[in-house]
């Protein structure tokens, strides 16, 4: 049935951005949706323009850098990673284990990013 529970929340949601294309609270649903559904290249799009709407959420910028990375797309995934936690991302266990960063973690970026900024934040 979470198949089918993943489509109607998908068909209900993006009736509602229709309507609304800026309607935040139903954009970020749609894209964690989509995401679920393995629609990565949708929920990209989606993710980009919650980073549009909402500039300053370290969780829109970090939901965008999972996006990028679920789509292959490196480079963008840790532009989008360090703005999120210079706006104040700070859940660091979560993103050392978060599966969508999976193709981050092998980049030595990866570890010297999370390094630097855990260190920080310890301070």
């Amino acid at each position: 049935m979470k198949g089918g529970e993943t489509d109607f929340e998908i068909s209900f949601f993006e009736r509602l951005v229709k309507e609304s294309p800026d309607f935040v609270d139903a954009l970020i649903p749609l894209a964690e949706a989509y995401t679920k559904k393995g629609l990565h290249d949708k929920a990209l799009v989606l993710d980009k323009r919650l980073a549009r709407l909402k500039p300053n959420d370290p969780t829109v910028h970090y939901n965008l850098a999972c996006s990028f990375a679920l789509a292959g797309k490196k480079e963008e995934a840790f532009q989008a990673l360090e703005q999120a936690i210079g706006l104040g991302w700070h859940d660091f266990e979560h993103l050392k284990k978060d599966s969508d960063l999976k193709i981050l973690r092998d980049d030595p970026r990866f570890q010297q990013l999370v390094s630097s900024k855990e260190e920080k934040s310890s301070e």
